[in-house]
């Protein structure tokens, strides 16, 4: 069974940084493209970043180019989130997905496995 567990989420003021961790597990030969995604309160889940398995392309949303980072460890199945300069409207929470196959890295519904979520709120 496929397991995604994010943490490093909390508190933040704004023009902090924060590392958001996803673990994934239960995919023997491992897992394609993973993302992080968020979902601030009362809008729709929108996509954050995403990085494919071979070669490290990575793929980032307007509103979070040049501040955050996506990267992965392949060895252990974990994908990571540097967030810098951060702002109120970051506030959401944010969602590891992972994928088995081919994805248009931007697209929610490419993702097989998601994890349950782990909350960033930045004050101002």
């Amino acid at each position: 069974q496929v397991h995604l567990v994010e943490s490093g989420g909390g508190l933040v003021q704004a023009g902090g940084s924060l590392s958001l961790s996803c673990a994934a597990s239960g995919r023997p030969f491992g897992f394609g493209a993973m993302a992080w995604f968020r979902r601030a309160p009362g809008k729709e889940r929108e996509f954050v970043a995403a990085i494919r398995r071979f070669g490290g392309k990575t793929y980032y949303a307007d509103s979070v180019k040049d501040r955050f980072a996506i990267s992965r460890d392949n060895t252990k199945d974990t994908v990571y989130l540097q967030m810098n300069s951060l702002k109120p409207e970051d506030t959401a929470v944010y969602y590891c997905a992972a994928s088995s196959g081919q994805v248009v890295p931007t697209v929610p519904t490419d993702y097989n496995d998601w994890g349950q979520g782990t909350q960033v709120t930045v004050s101002s």
